[in-house]
């Protein structure tokens, strides 16, 4: 509901202020799904049952919605209720993420397995993939810098990393690679934007004519964006702004600074959620490998290896 005053009583509208479920009820509630138990589930995550009864009518109150249908010879979730643990399961899921990926940073300096990258990587694929590898080995210590593509291939050059990934076109000499991922850039705008509301694609002569927010030099985004005009005998582009991450872009983007070309991995919950735009785009080749990359001549052994193989296992 907008704010604003009744016209009837003309009192004062407040909007009703959505109340977030805590994740342990999520958990909660993916548990009675996967065990078709409310007891079962409740003794898992260590709490009484009734608490664990409390806690889900207060999910079900918050959302609005029955969830869970209780009878005498167990519990089942409702129709409702698979969508929600569905979607409970991905939050959870990026919440783990999010924990592994953080751990990972404060981790990276001492850590066992020295790990860097790019951007894109770092957001989207990383955390789980390390995740994944720690699921195996609960006490590997695994660091992780984030930087852009450029600055991993020297990382690993200098034998600071063990293992980097990147998502620029090419890698410099002295780099073995392996393909872990692909991905596809996309030109993105607000919704409105002139662009966003275009029926005929924009030409590659069109985008590089056009001011763009931009990632800085040695960004992998940048780097294949560039290539892909110079195939398609475009020139180069013209930066409107030059920004330092790929969340700085999409907010400048949001903002109605001028179009940008994103990740889809990095764009996609703003292109759902319809805060961007996806631009048709003709004559242009913008997908990607994200590779991963370690110094030429050397066998990868040990933790190292062993990420490597859970990455390619994900692609």
């Amino acid at each position: 509901m907008p704010l604003g005053y009744d016209t009837d009583s003309g009192e004062l509208r407040v909007p009703a202020v959505r109340q977030v479920p805590d994740l342990e009820s999520l958990r909660l509630l993916v548990l009675v799904g996967e065990h078709g138990s409310l007891g079962r589930a409740a003794t898992e995550l260590g709490i009484a049952q009734p608490s664990a009864s409390k806690r889900l009518s207060t999910l079900e109150r918050r959302l609005g919605l029955a969830l869970v249908d209780r009878t005498r010879r167990g519990s089942a979730l409702t129709p409702a209720g698979t969508v929600v643990s569905d979607w409970a399961r991905r939050v959870l899921d990026e919440v783990d993420g999010l924990l592994t990926g953080a751990d990972a940073l404060r981790s990276e300096r001492d850590a066992q397995l020295r790990v860097a990258a790019s951007m894109t990587v770092a957001e989207h694929l990383a955390p789980g993939w390390i995740g994944e590898l720690r699921r195996t080995d609960p006490e590997l210590y695994v660091g992780l810098q984030v930087t852009n593509s450029g600055t991993v291939a020297d990382l690993v050059l200098r034998g600071e990393v063990d293992l980097g990934f990147v998502e620029s076109p090419s890698v410099p000499a002295g780099l073995s690679t392996r393909r872990v991922a692909t991905d596809r850039l996309a030109v993105v705008v607000p919704p409105d934007h002139p662009w966003a509301r275009r029926r005929r694609p924009v030409g590659p002569p069109e985008l590089a004519g056009t001011p763009l927010v931009v990632r800085e030099p040695g960004s992998g985004t940048r780097d294949t964006l560039e290539r892909a005009l110079r195939l398609a005998g475009a020139g180069g582009i013209r930066p409107l702004l030059e920004l330092g991450s790929t969340t700085a872009v999409r907010s400048a983007v949001m903002a109605g600074a001028g179009p940008a070309v994103l990740s889809v991995l990095a764009a996609g919950v703003d292109l759902v959620d319809g805060r961007l735009v996806e631009v048709s785009v003709d004559g242009l080749d913008l997908r990607r490998s994200l590779r991963a990359v370690w110094p030429a001549g050397r066998s990868l052994v040990g933790p190292a290896a062993d990420l490597l193989a859970v990455a390619v296992r994900g692609r």
